[in-house]
């Protein structure tokens, strides 16, 4: 499987400013997935980003998926929705999304977490953080040992996330992720977000050779 890109959204925005930058980034290159990733919104506006944002991912055959609430997931026509340790149960999700929709966990660095996860019924597993986040600055530091412990092990994907550019992406790609999950380095990037995912998908074709 080729390393895509799995883009994450700011955790502040306005969803018709962002609605645009986001159809940049995506018709810039190759990206697997979007995650919508609103932790301080309550349920009205992430509903209304949930509205304005899916149609721009789903009409170019890219994921969208919702961060922490499985719940809305479903109700928003998402399809998937990621969880955190803090968040609902893996197990539960699962039930909660239905077989159809994705689910992705979180696992930190932790092998247990991953195998937890994967029992539950994750459809990927991610890791990280691989390099200093001002995203999640308090995130546990991974090491690239599990992203290849995990690759050589199981079949289940794996997503790796923290800190992640085009400058030091390409270990993780030569250790195996299948997706990088990057949020910083595509929002932030002076160049603007399409040409961060040109970056990007030209250092991951690279480290691919």
């Amino acid at each position: 499987m080729t390393c895509r890109l799995y883009l994450l959204t700011p955790p502040t925005l306005d969803p018709v400013e962002f609605a645009p930058r986001l159809a940049a980034a995506l018709d810039a290159g190759d990206v697997g997935a979007v995650q919508l990733r609103l932790k301080r919104a309550d349920d009205t506006a992430i509903c209304r980003a949930v509205d304005i944002l899916r149609p721009v991912a789903q009409s170019r055959d890219v994921a969208f998926l919702l961060n922490d609430r499985p719940d809305l997931a479903v109700a928003t026509g998402c399809d998937g929705a990621h969880v955190g340790q803090s968040d609902l149960a893996a197990a539960e999700a699962r039930r909660v999304l239905g077989p159809e929709r994705t689910l992705g966990v979180t696992c930190h660095a932790s092998r247990d977490l991953a195998f937890t996860a994967g029992e539950s019924g994750a459809d990927y597993v991610a890791f990280g953080a691989f390099f200093p986040s001002a995203t999640k600055p308090e995130a546990v530091p991974a090491d690239l040992e599990l992203l290849r412990w995990w690759v050589d092990l199981m079949e289940l994907p794996v997503v790796a996330i923290g800190g992640i550019d085009a400058n030091n992406c390409a270990k993780l790609v030569q250790a195996g992720a299948d997706f990088l999950a990057v949020s910083g380095a595509v929002w932030g990037s002076r160049a603007g977000p399409d040409q961060a995912v040109r970056d990007l998908n030209a250092a991951i074709a690279a480290a691919s050779q």
